[in-house]
């Protein structure tokens, strides 16, 4: 073998194992997506118990809390499903 042999060898494989680990457009706009829930759930959350220790009635906790949990079914669905 010669060294033009391995220096294509060589990058093959580079190319190979970068293609591995790129995703089409759609995985990209799906994980963008995903994110943008996580995010929003995140804070949601924080929300939801800050709510739940200064507020003295629960009623706006339940509903952010539920809403936040809402988010991550639908972010938990999109992941395994899409």
């Amino acid at each position: 073998m010669n060294k033009d042999e391995l220096d294509k060898i060589v990058q093959d494989a580079v190319e190979k194992k970068h293609s591995r680990y790129h995703r089409p457009d759609k995985h990209a706009t799906v994980d963008r997506v995903r994110t943008i829930l996580n995010v929003v759930f995140m804070i949601g959350a924080v929300v939801a118990i800050i709510a739940y220790f200064v507020l003295p009635d629960k009623t706006l906790f339940f509903y952010v809390g539920g809403i936040a949990l809402c988010l991550k079914v639908i972010e938990f669905f999109i992941r395994f499903m899409l």
